[in-house]
């Protein structure tokens, strides 16, 4: 800084005595020539001008000086010149903060408190612990939620290393296991004892308490929701400690907690009744409506397990019926048509065209959670739903390109019908596809012996808002059934034992990390969900999953969602049960806190 101010003071004397020499009477008064005169680089400049040009000059060689020595005064490192320029970027985040993301990449929070406990007494402790502090441990599980019901950026507690299998009792058909094992990990075990779960969801990496936390239903309209094959479980409460409820020991807690949110307490440990390990035939085919109306009563009837996969833009409807082998009625001899690369080898052929089409190098896939080169990929390896999101990635919000590649997803299973055997959870497990967003409701469609049919005009409407609004909905919109749940919270609870439940779930794909277009995706899925939320959800009295409802930043939405939730579930009953057993409320969050506030917020 000092060698600047010398300079500049150098420089200004250096002005100061060419003005001098330049005027040598400072009093004397020279009249400025006019604008158009002054030509510094004339031979006919006068004195004037000379005297403008040096000053110039001066100015320059000060700017040039300064520059000079503020370079050497304050030095760049050495390979500083050799550097790339790189966009702006956040500050690295400290190695203490634990980064949290859901499945879907659709939430996603930072907490420096992310406990995982190693048994009981560990977890007890730790919940003793945060509820003297005031420290929020929200419980997590697997991630699975699309909604990140889980997820609290002051604190989370998980339970993946608490995954025992503590007990097995084969001849009562029980077994007892703690809350963070997956699962997959539970079926696994159950297989040496000739044992499974009565029903299961689409995927098999949800944690026991999560799945059951949720309200997740699996399929089959004679089959109650996943929760309902709960006997016992133990809850680590904040304020009580740790309590064992049962539909003997404290029944209405049972039935509240058993979907409870992970709002009621800690789940540890469960017991579930489970059945005899068996084996299933599938029969997938493509339906159409006029089909579905004429068949449905009887196909909800005779089918232990029944799914409807509808595919927007197209006539198709995809039948999947699971009904157990036995020896007196077992699979068809059908033979398929098609081998599985010859129903795929459409769907190959369209994602090369648009490829083309859309002057897009083949798409590759990256290497999840690496900043490596993309892995190169051949074509020919891809799944049909990796091959539907390369598709849909290319132009994911034009209607006429989604319908398109509905259609060829229509075609694939028409060449993909047939029969299949194997064990009921292989059967029963469905490739969902890549990173999506979701809502999914549940609605009363009277009994077996007694359908109103509301399920399938439900699905008619569905069609009808989609080709209206042109909404490039892409395939498929899942159906399924469930028999009711005797949970308070769950979204199928009834009193009525004969009563049966629709699940319809709509998607939008985010196949790509581009950050604009997952936005624009993202605004686009809001929009749909938002037309049959309006137009669709009060004439059926349908709710949605647990594990899918999103909280509205629209206050007047809010309203009008806790008002709905509030017709259905026993909120004062809840919000009374937080404050006995969680009065800081350390195992709550924003969103339950949203959707059951208290009479006195």
């Amino acid at each position: 800084m000092f060698r600047i101010l010398r300079i500049r003071r150098a420089a200004a004397s250096a002005i100061i005595s060419h003005s001098k020499l330049s005027n040598p009477t400072p009093n004397t008064l020279i009249p400025q020539p006019p604008l158009q005169a002054l030509r510094p680089f004339s031979s006919s400049s006068s004195g004037t001008t000379d005297s403008e040009l040096r000053k110039y000059i001066g100015y320059g060689a000060l700017f040039l000086g300064c520059g000079i020595a503020t370079y050497y005064s304050f030095p760049f490192p050495e390979n500083a010149k050799h550097k790339k320029a790189y966009p702006f970027r956040y500050a690295p985040l400290p190695q203490d903060l634990h980064t949290v993301t859901n499945w879907s990449g659709t939430h996603e929070v930072h907490t420096r408190v992310f406990l995982q406990p190693e048994s009981l007494e560990e977890l007890e402790r730790m919940v003793k612990e945060a509820n003297e502090k005031g420290q929020k441990i929200r419980p997590v599980g697997s991630g699975l939620s699309p909604n990140g019901i889980g997820l609290h950026r002051r604190g989370m507690v998980n339970l993946a290393l608490m995954d025992k299998v503590l007990e097995v009792d084969r001849e009562r058909k029980l077994v007892r296991v703690e809350a963070g094992a997956r699962v997959s990990q539970l079926i696994d075990k159950l297989k040496e004892y000739g044992l499974t779960l009565q029903n299961f969801a689409s995927i098999r990496e949800q944690q026991i308490g999560g799945i059951i936390q949720v309200g997740a239903h699996g399929t089959g309209a004679s089959l109650p929701p996943i929760d309902e094959q709960v006997v016992s479980m133990k809850l680590v409460t904040p304020a009580k400690g740790t309590i064992e409820v049962s539909r003997e020991k404290d029944p209405e807690l049972f039935y509240l907690a058993r979907c409870g949110l992970g709002g009621l307490g800690v789940v540890a440990e469960v017991t579930i009744r489970c059945v005899e390990r068996h084996e299933l035939v599938e029969h997938t085919f493509v339906s159409n409506i006029k089909e579905i109306k004429k068949n449905h009563k009887k196909w909800l009837a005779e089918n232990k397990h029944l799914k409807y996969l509808w595919i927007p833009y197209t006539e198709a409807v995809v039948v999947v019926q699971c009904n157990p082998l036995t020896k007196r009625k077992g699979p068809s001899q059908f033979k398929p048509k098609y081998s599985k690369d010859e129903a795929l080898q459409h769907v190959r052929d369209l994602y090369l065209e648009m490829c083309r089409k859309y002057g897009t190098k083949e798409i590759t896939l990256k290497t999840s959670g690496t900043e490596q080169p993309e892995e190169e990929k051949d074509v020919s390896e891809l799944s049909f739903t990796e091959l539907r999101d390369e598709l849909l990635a290319l132009d994911p919000l034009n209607k006429d390109h989604v319908a398109q590649v509905n259609q060829a997803e229509a075609e694939y299973w028409r060449k993909s019908e047939g029969f299949r055997v194997g064990w009921s959870d292989e059967i029963l497990s469905f490739d969902c596809g890549g990173q999506q967003w979701v809502s999914e409701i549940c609605f009363p469609v009277g009994t077996l012996a007694k359908p109103t049919m509301k399920d399938i005009s439900y699905m008619e409407e569905l069609n009808k808002l989609i080709k209206n609004e042109g909404i490039p909905a892409p395939a498929p919109i899942e159906q399924r059934w469930t028999a009711r749940s005797t949970s308070l919270m769950s979204p199928a609870s009834s009193s009525s034992e004969s009563d049966v439940f629709s699940w319809v779930g709509i998607i939008m794909y985010l196949p790509t990390a581009e950050a604009r277009q997952r936005k624009d995706i993202t605004d686009a899925f809001f929009k749909y969900r938002y037309l049959t939320q309006h137009e669709l959800w009060d004439a059926y009295s349908s709710y949605e999953h647990w594990a899918k409802i999103e909280v509205p930043r629209d206050k007047e939405e809010l309203a009008w969602l806790q008002g709905r939730i509030r017709k259905c579930f026993p909120v004062d009953l809840y919000n009374k049960t937080c404050r006995e057993l969680d009065p800081n409320r350390i195992l709550s969050n924003r969103m339950l806190e949203k959707l059951f506030p208290s009479a006195t917020e």
